[in-house]
């Protein structure tokens, strides 16, 4: 069984983050697109956001992560690798899914 987390519209995935070419993603996980608020790693974060092909992925380390946005709880993670997703809705009046926006 998966753990999942989730910050408004970020859900945080448990995971082994897979081989690839890692690139540098800075501390934010999500920009919210209606009020511009974000998802971010704290400074005192001990957290590596990486970009692999496209997918973000989060590795923490031992001393922990804490994920800060204007709107919600603060999000602490333990020690470990994340896949950080965004949650989908789905309208059934004109038959697809989208993005939900913070």
């Amino acid at each position: 069984m998966t753990n999942w987390i989730q910050q408004g519209d970020v859900l945080i995935q448990p995971c082994s983050i897979p081989i690839g070419t890692q690139k540098d993603a800075g501390r934010t996980l999500a920009h919210g697109e209606v009020t511009g608020h974000a998802h971010r790693l704290t400074e005192a974060s001990d957290g590596l956001l990486i970009e692999i092909a496209g997918q973000l992925y989060l590795r923490v380390g031992p001393k922990g992560a804490r994920i800060e946005h204007e709107e919600h709880k603060a999000v602490d993670l333990i020690e470990g690798e994340y896949r950080i997703g965004r949650v989908r809705e789905y309208d059934h009046f004109q038959e697809e899914a989208r993005q939900v926006r913070d």
